[in-house]
């Protein structure tokens, strides 16, 4: 079954939301290598905990607005905020990813835990982010190669792409 629909796909290419996630994503990528060298360091000398708690609420700040700006992104692709059939694992394992990025919010906020165990909570936050990007770049390469097959097959388009060109 293929990803997008092509209603879906010519949705998906008109939408303001697909700039804004393409701008997000690689941001939030940036914002979280930022933040696990700070909370690595964090741990590794117990030095610099106020400059890794607050790379850790702006990642999950980020984190909030990606999620939100996917929600309508996904609304206006797919017809609903989340679960949409094409998306429905990689919203499953963002669930996951909010509420752990959530939990270190709340125990930060109510002082539930050690600054140490704050930062290990974080980085079992970020665990579950890298595999919840991962499934995201997993997508994104599908869409794309699903894409070059529809281009290949239709009357007058580009050759067959050999392996090396259809390589995320």
């Amino acid at each position: 079954m293929p990803l997008y629909t092509p209603e879906e796909r010519k949705r998906r290419d008109a939408s303001p939301w697909t700039l804004v996630q393409g701008i997000l994503a690689p941001l939030q990528f940036i914002v979280f290598l930022i933040s696990l060298g700070l909370v690595l360091r964090y741990l590794a000398t117990f030095e610099g905990a106020e400059a890794a708690t607050i790379s850790i609420v702006v990642k999950t700040l980020v984190l909030y607005l990606i999620m939100i700006t996917g929600s309508i992104w996904e609304k206006v692709v797919f017809g609903r905020y989340l679960f949409a059939p094409a998306f429905f694992w990689e919203d499953v394992f963002s669930m996951l990813v909010l509420a752990l990025h959530t939990a270190y919010l709340v125990a930060l906020a109510f002082d539930l835990l050690s600054v140490r165990d704050l930062m290990w909570l974080a980085l079992a936050a970020y665990a579950t982010y890298v595999i919840n990007a991962t499934q995201f770049l997993l997508k994104l390469r599908a869409a794309r190669l699903q894409q070059a097959r529809e281009s290949a097959a239709a009357p007058g388009g580009p050759a067959p792409m050999g392996q090396a060109e259809t390589a995320l």
